[in-house]
């Protein structure tokens, strides 16, 4: 009888934590935005137009633009990487295929966490946009054209939710050796999306700025959701370099059997 009632406390305390991890997932999405202060502190430089950020957004475009106008295999290479390779749409696609993966482990809060991350950080983003309502780089004879406002950008966010999520998701799937790696691959995919999208034209430096920021707000403000289910479960608290869910190298489950 001991044994059983412990089972059932036990499943009951999973059950609460599940409803309050629901709970602080979306309300974490939520608040991302404005839990940002280096966000925040951009978004105010660049709504009082402070000429030092605009000088260098405007000589960044500008220095950009000139190489893309005079170098069109370069431009050429800069629109497959941004208009597919690290097109949100595709990005996104990305994580809906990453999300089925986690439901079919049955790995369903890591699910959620995925899912929620990317829509939030997609909504966010259309919310910032048509609040501060920026207008796109205006440049003579431009090599590339974009809809929408400006700030932020919405390939910068897309790919620093994206990666971040694929990165704190596979990681313990990820031998050791090979963590650096996907790291830098991470980085290296993040700064050139926003490299691409300044030199094609279609946003200044700070909205891609803007977009790394923004991003990562909403990353960290969810990954604290899942962490506080962590602890609420009696779970241990896992640093980056492990992922959000170390368990996620157990054998999948069988039909009926419950996550740990």
């Amino acid at each position: 009888m001991g044994t059983l009632a412990a089972l059932l406390q036990l499943r009951e305390r999973r059950r609460q934590a599940d409803r309050r991890f629901g709970v602080r997932l979306l309300a974490s999405a939520a608040v991302a935005a404005l839990a940002a202060v280096p966000f925040g502190l951009l978004l105010v430089l660049v709504e009082g137009v402070w000429k030092p950020l605009r000088r260098m957004d405007t000589g960044a475009a500008q220095r950009l633009h000139e190489v893309a106008v005079h170098h069109p295999a370069w431009t050429s290479v800069l629109h497959l990487l941004s208009d597919q390779v690290w097109d949100p749409v595709t990005l996104r696609s990305a994580v809906a295929v990453l999300t089925v993966w986690l439901l079919y482990r049955r790995a369903w809060r890591l699910a959620a966490w995925a899912a929620v991350t990317a829509v939030a950080s997609g909504l966010i983003g259309l919310l910032v946009k048509a609040v501060v309502e920026r207008a796109r780089p205006a440049l003579q004879d431009p090599v590339a054209h974009a809809p929408g406002y400006s700030f932020p950008s919405g390939h910068a966010m897309t790919a620093t939710t994206s990666f971040a999520i694929f990165l704190l998701v596979l990681l313990p799937l990820v031998p050791r050796i090979w963590r650096t790696a996907c790291w830098c691959i991470a980085v290296f995919s993040g700064l050139g999306v926003g490299f691409t999208r300044v030199a094609l034209g279609v946003h200044w430096f700070s909205d891609v700025l803007g977009g790394w920021l923004l991003g990562l707000a909403v990353v960290a403000g969810t990954a604290w959701a899942f962490e506080a289910w962590r602890a609420d479960t009696g779970l241990d608290r896992t640093p980056v370099s492990e992922g959000l869910e170390p368990e996620l190298t157990e054998a999948t489950p069988e039909p009926g059997a419950s996550q740990r």
